[in-house]
């Protein structure tokens, strides 16, 4: 809420006040978890995404080795291929 009410109006120095009553919620609070998000850090990804990112990671690590090994095959073949024609 108070990301989107700061992109309407930037100048607006009550945002946080305004929805930290509408929440029901501290200012400081509220405050600080505003300045957390904007910072980002190890809260950025929930467990799932983290488990996601992970088996992504695995998944891209296999295809670039398949990949460096189907490169691998076709410089080998095409210069076999080289060798036979210039017989």
């Amino acid at each position: 809420m108070v990301k989107e009410l700061r992109r309407e109006d930037p100048a607006d120095n009550s945002v946080i006040s305004r929805v930290a009553r509408q929440l029901g919620v501290g200012v400081e609070s509220l405050r600080m978890w505003v300045k957390q998000s904007d910072a980002g850090g190890p809260g950025d990804l929930s467990s799932d995404e983290r488990d996601e990112l992970k088996t992504l990671r695995k998944e891209n690590k296999e295809l670039r080795r398949a990949n460096d090994i189907l490169r691998a095959a076709a410089s080998f073949f095409g210069a076999e291929l080289d060798r036979q024609s210039k017989k």
